[in-house]
This record gives structure tokens, C-alpha cells and sequence, in this order.
């Protein structure tokens, strides 16, 4: 299924994809969260036959794909090319830090750039959204923890991130920099989560080209990992990571500006669209 959220800021609506047609859950559910991402939940919607549930007219707003996230978690430096052109060392083992949830915003709503940015960067990134509690979990079981995939924009202020003293979620987190959805894939249809094509382009011209195949630590080794510090529990996301082409990396390095339109990509996961604004 590729579920979503959509409507006005706050207001957001459960709904499902019916192939190019968006179809209203909300007979069904109050909203797409971490309380109905168990597979007894999503196997009683995939009951459902889509043509049942109400039609909805135009083109509303989408959401991020799953409300009310718990913990935003994200990795660094997963792509061995991507840490090379940043000129970074392969990790031992995956480098976390979190984003704050007043980043998120939906997969086509503006990226506004936070006053004193001078380098605000994009990065497409696989979402990963928990579905049932993860804690001491094994590589081998963690998948079956998992209720679905998404496309994130895991967009970040290099100097906010590297040069104000402390932990990269300074430069993580300012509003709108975490862009997620438009759908959450249930994992049923992402047979392998290692082997999805992705790219990001900046005014048609494209920066990032990449597949998960490349990644250091899989989904699998990134949930195992992450189940032996904490818990993890329904409706937290995890973003795993970027391929090689980021604006920091270029030579000379290149940044966002105000105007720019970012789209980006992920194969069967669906497409974002970010045009970037100023904050005042």
C-alpha cells in the first residue's frame, strides 16, 4: 500500500493511493501514525478494496506521510562515496544524530533557508518508518520490524552543522529541513531495500545519482544497531544516509539560494518537490 496524509498544515487527512487515484481512509482510521503501523492494522487495510473508499477531488496539499513521528533518527556518512567526497573516513559503525520533528514538513512544501544561512545543502535520503517496537533486535529479524518505506530531503546547513560548536543536529534541524513522504510504502512492497534507485536534482540539472546498494550499513545493520541503545518504537523514522553529489562536495562547493527548486526521487517511493524561500 502506499499510504498518505494530506490537506492543510494541522489538518491532515489519512488517505491511500488507488493507483493514480487518492482514495480517503479516514472511515477507517483517524490518521496515518505510529498507533496504527502494526501489521495487524495495515493487514486489515490492505483488505479493503480501494474502490470502496471515497474518491477525493483536486490536488490537495500532501503531508508528511506519517504523523505525530516519535523520534526523527538519522544517519551520516552511510554512501563510502559520499563520505569520500566530504573528504570523511569510513565510520566503524553508524554515526547517528537526530533531527528535530519541527524539521519536518511535507514532501513539496517550501525549504525556507533560517537567517545567517549561507550554506543550506540537499541530500535524498530512504526513510525507514518503525512499525512494531524494536529493542536488542537481530539483523535477521529487524526488517520484520519495519511497517514501511519513504523519501526523505535530509537538507542541512553546513555551517550551522560544522562551524557553531557542537553536534551536527545544529545544522539538522532548522524549520522545514526535513521534507518527508509523499507516501509511506509498506514494506511488503519493497521487497529489497538495498537496491532502490535515487536521485536529486536542483533546477533540472542533476546532482545526485545513487542506489542503496552502495550503503555501509544496510537498513537491517542500521536497526540492529540502533535497538541496542534504545528502544525504538512505532512511528519513528530513520534516515539512512546519502549518496555522493551533495552541494558541500562539490568543487568549488555550491550551495542553495533563494528560488532554487529541488526535486527528488526514490525508485517505487515516489517524488518531493522544494522550492527554496528566506525566513525573515
Amino acid at each position: 500500500m502506499k499510504l498518505v496524509r494530506y490537506g492543510d498544515v494541522g489538518h491532515e487527512k489519512p488517505g491511500l493511493m488507488d493507483g493514480e487515484i487518492l482514495r480517503d481512509l479516514s472511515g477507517h482510521v483517524a490518521d496515518i501514525t505510529g498507533a496504527m503501523l502494526d501489521d495487524a492494522t495495515l493487514d486489515k487495510l490492505r483488505s479493503i478494496d480501494p474502490a470502496t473508499l471515497p474518491a477525493v477531488d483536486g490536488t490537495p496539499r500532501m503531508g508528511a506521510c506519517v504523523g505525530n513521528i516519535g523520534k526523527f533518527l538519522c544517519i551520516g556518512l552511510n554512501y563510502s562515496d559520499h563520505a569520500a567526497e566530504t573528504g570523511a573516513a569510513i565510520p566503524e559503525h553508524p554515526i547517528l544524530f537526530f533531527k528535530a520533528n519541527s524539521a519536518i514538513v511535507g514532501p513539496n512544501d517550501d525549504v525556507v533557508m533560517p537567517r545567517g544561512s549561507t550554506k543550506t545543502d540537499w541530500e535524498v535520503e530512504l526513510g525507514v518508518v518503525i512499525g512494531t517496537t524494536a529493542k536488542y533486535v537481530s539483523k535477521e529479524d529487524a526488517l520484520n520490524h519495519v511497517a514501511g518505506y519513504c523519501v526523505v530531503n535530509d537538507v542541512s546547513e553546513r555551517h550551522f552543522q560544522s562551524q557553531l560548536t557542537g553536534q551536527w543536529t545544529k545544522g539538522k534541524s532548522c524549520d522545514t529541513f526535513g521534507p518527508t513522504g509523499p507516501y509511506l510504502v509498506t514494506r511488503d512492497e519493497v521487497p529489497d531495500p538495498q537496491n532502490l534507485a535515487m536521485s536529486l536534482d536542483v533546477n533540472g540539472t542533476r546532482m545526485q545519482t545513487g542506489n542503496t546498494s552502495t550503503m555501509i550499513f544496510t537498513v537491517a545493520e542500521i536497526i540492529e544497531h540502533l535497538s541496542q541503545l534504545m528502544t525504538l518504537h512505532p512511528g519513528d523514522v530513520i534516515t539512512t544516509g546519502t549518496p555522493p553529489g551533495v552541494g558541500l562536495g562539490m568543487k568549488p562547493p555550491t550551495f542553495l539560494k533563494v528560488g532554487d527548486v529541488m526535486e527528488l526521487t526514490i525508485e517505487g517511493l515516489g517524488s518531493q518537490r522544494q522550492e527554496v524561500k528566506q525566513d525573515a
